[in-house]
């Protein structure tokens, strides 16, 4: 059982996706679960998870119909087996202007 679940519900978050799930992998902490939910994304998220599902077995990774983040979270909670949950929201803190 890992330590950690980190949940993070993904919607077209395609930019910014790859940052996130990288910035989790190269934690010096490595007692982790990703539970990825692309929650009905229209651009690349879906492929992106999956990707990085191939690469670390850690990472977990729901496709379903969007339903919204309230969802999608609780979607990840049923399959979560860390001692403790960590939500993330993938979107850039920075903005132009």
């Amino acid at each position: 059982m890992p330590k950690v679940s980190i949940v993070i519900p993904v919607y077209n978050a395609e930019a910014f996706l790859p940052m996130c799930l990288s910035s989790i992998i190269n934690q010096t902490l490595t007692d982790w679960e990703v539970i990825a939910v692309n929650d009905g994304s229209t651009d690349g998220s879906g492929k992106i998870c999956d990707e990085y599902k191939l690469r670390d077995k850690r990472v977990k990774v729901i496709h379903e119909v969007n339903q919204g983040a309230h969802n999608a979270r609780n979607n990840a909670l049923d399959v979560a087996t860390g001692k403790y949950v960590c939500f993330l929201r993938c979107t850039c803190g920075f903005q132009n202007g």
